[in-house]
């Protein structure tokens, strides 16, 4: 149960989020709806991510693996659920999306995917616990451009996730629309 109502003030901005989350995910979006209450905060969390989805430095895949793995780490059930319809819808493989809990014991990893999984696993403790020898592990890989690329996409996730943990946002049933129905 969200501990913020989800029905901010009726601004301009508010609308706008809604109408663009109906149109662009086909539901009004729970975070946004908490963020509402703050139009300033929206506009700034709506600009970031705008910015953000513009970023292709670092390999998809990668991404949406760290991305995830800082979600699971932290424990919000909303960014997985959406997290895993999004990068879905997007082309990755989900086996990988839901292996990533148990990711040291899957064997549908490449080496750089599990070394991404354990630096973004890393960045999310509390406190962090990354190591100069995980940045070289990716730096093998890596251009700079795609460890900051990186870097910083975990710790978004970080501040979405907290966000959402905090107000008890919930999944909203997005990784249902990507499950294959049961005959």
């Amino acid at each position: 149960m969200a501990r913020i109502p989800l029905d901010p003030p009726r601004t301009i901005v508010n609308r706008v989020a809604r109408w663009y989350s109906r149109r662009s995910y086909g539901a009004e979006l729970d975070p946004a709806a908490a963020m509402g209450h703050h139009p300033g905060i929206l506009l700034s969390s709506a600009l970031q991510e705008g910015v953000l989805a513009r970023c292709h430095r670092l390999d998809p895949t990668l991404e949406a693996l760290a991305v995830m793995s800082s979600a699971v780490a932290i424990g919000c059930s909303w960014c997985v659920d959406f997290g895993h319809w999004t990068s879905t819808e997007e082309g990755i493989d989900p086996a990988k999306l839901r292996a990533v809990p148990r990711w040291r014991d899957s064997d549908v990893f490449t080496d750089l995917e599990r070394r991404v999984l354990e630096y973004a696993e890393a960045m999310s403790a509390t406190p962090p616990a990354v190591t100069d020898e995980m940045v070289a592990g990716l730096r093998r890989d890596l251009d700079d451009a795609g460890l900051v690329e990186l870097t910083m996409m975990v710790a978004v996730e970080n501040s979405r996730s907290r966000f959402n943990a905090a107000l008890g946002l919930t999944s909203q049933g997005f990784r249902d629309r990507c499950e294959v129905p049961a005959a």
